[in-house]
């Protein structure tokens, strides 16, 4: 019963993180698209109210016209709308997701004993470490440098560093599906942290300066613009990491980490594309196409790194009966798939149940490989292959 409804929790707490990720995201890309789009305002009262850019657009049947103040309006609303639950709900939902998936069973998710054999209390607390001082040492590189003379160039420098030594290190201690995950929770958390401890409180201190008529400090904007910034070059990193473990061809290779830190760079080239586009079609910038350029590049020179090597042949029967592949599912796949524990509510320990699932079977054991969870259980080329035959063979079980 634990298990069907840790399985419930985890299919509704995705869920939900999904639905609030595309609202962070899609609001962060709007405005980054609306600060870099644009244009100084051609109206004489917008002149005197303080507006620095406006834009005007067209969607769903209506016009819009959306201004921009460079300090503050003359006077604000009643009615003020604030951007950060998305972030909030998108970083708790993503934790407990976190919690449930590998926290919750250690040994099966986060631990590989090939890569490193430690308790699975030492292994939990290594991972929450990784949260805490990464945000910790990227806090500490945006204020000491951010303000200073060249300084968005040093800040990404050095974040780089940090990230590649992180992924790095994130290899060489957790299974490397885990390292995967654990690299895009580490710069989500950062990336929320940004909103919970520079943007917002540095835009409540804007609105109370103007409610109580005291002059405005710039630096607010400035601190919060830098680090929305930095959030929006983070994003697709982060997407890349939360999917890869569909794909397990990136986090099983003997340079995991090396894939990993080529996938981050391949999305923060791309979307600097993106971003510069904007200034582009306004005449402000060069044609970002080398950062595009980069990107495909990059993910070309991974796609014939990473292609398959010349097949080894594997001695299989010509058909594989159940009598034959039974051994195999009780040595390797059983005891998650059993009576006692019925992982993602699947049983393979009879024939009719074998028969039910064969088709997810093959798809896990033999086409993407994630079955058994980083092969715990060490099942050799030959047993997928007998898999793969029994299953070509019309998945018989009588």
């Amino acid at each position: 019963m634990e298990t069907y409804l840790l399985d419930w929790a985890n299919l509704l707490l995705r869920w939900l993180h999904v639905i609030v990720a595309i609202a962070w995201i899609g609001s962060s890309f709007y405005f980054v698209f609306l600060d870099s789009s644009l244009t100084p305002p051609e109206d004489a009262q917008l002149k005197k109210d303080g507006v620095s850019g406006e834009l005007w657009a067209v969607h769903g049947g209506g016009f819009y016209h959306p201004v921009k103040f460079a300090v503050s309006p003359p006077k604000l609303p009643e009615h003020l709308h604030w951007f950060y639950w998305e972030s909030y709900s998108t970083w708790l939902s993503g934790f407990a997701l976190f919690l449930i998936s590998y926290l919750w069973s250690p040994s099966v998710y986060l631990i590989d004993p090939k890569v490193m054999d430690w308790s699975p209390a030492a292994a939990i607390a290594a991972a929450l470490a990784f949260l805490v001082v990464f945000w910790l040492l990227y806090d500490a590189i945006c204020r000491t440098l951010g303000q200073k003379e060249n300084g968005d160039a040093k800040v990404g420098a050095l974040v780089l560093v940090l990230v590649c030594l992180a992924a790095w290190l994130a290899t060489q201690l957790f299974a490397g599906r885990a390292a995967f995950l654990l690299m895009g929770a580490m710069i989500a958390t950062a990336m929320s942290a940004n909103v919970f401890f520079w943007i917002i409180p540095g835009q409540r201190t804007v609105v109370a300066d103007i409610k109580a008529g005291r002059p405005v400090d710039p630096v607010h904007g400035q601190r919060g613009k830098q680090r929305s910034v930095h959030n929006t070059y983070f994003t697709l990193p982060v997407l890349f990491a939360m999917l890869s473990n569909h794909y397990s061809f990136t986090y099983t290779h003997k340079y995991n980490w090396l894939i990993l830190i080529g996938m981050m760079f391949a999305g923060a080239a791309i979307r600097q594309f993106f971003v510069m586009r904007h200034g582009y079609k306004l005449g402000r910038n060069p044609h970002p196409w080398k950062y595009a350029a980069a990107g495909v590049v990059a993910l070309t020179a991974l796609i014939v790194w990473l292609r398959p090597a010349p097949t080894v042949a594997v001695a299989v029967p010509e058909s594989v009966s159940y009598a034959q592949l039974r051994p195999v599912l009780e040595q390797r796949c059983v005891m998650c798939h059993g009576e006692a524990l019925q992982s993602k509510n699947v049983r393979l320990d009879s024939a009719d149940a074998l028969k039910a699932h064969a088709q997810t079977v093959y798809q896990q054991v033999v086409v993407t490989r994630l079955m058994p969870m980083n092969n715990a259980t060490g099942i050799t080329e030959e047993e997928r292959a007998m898999v793969a035959q029994w299953f070509k063979g019309g998945a018989k079980v009588d």
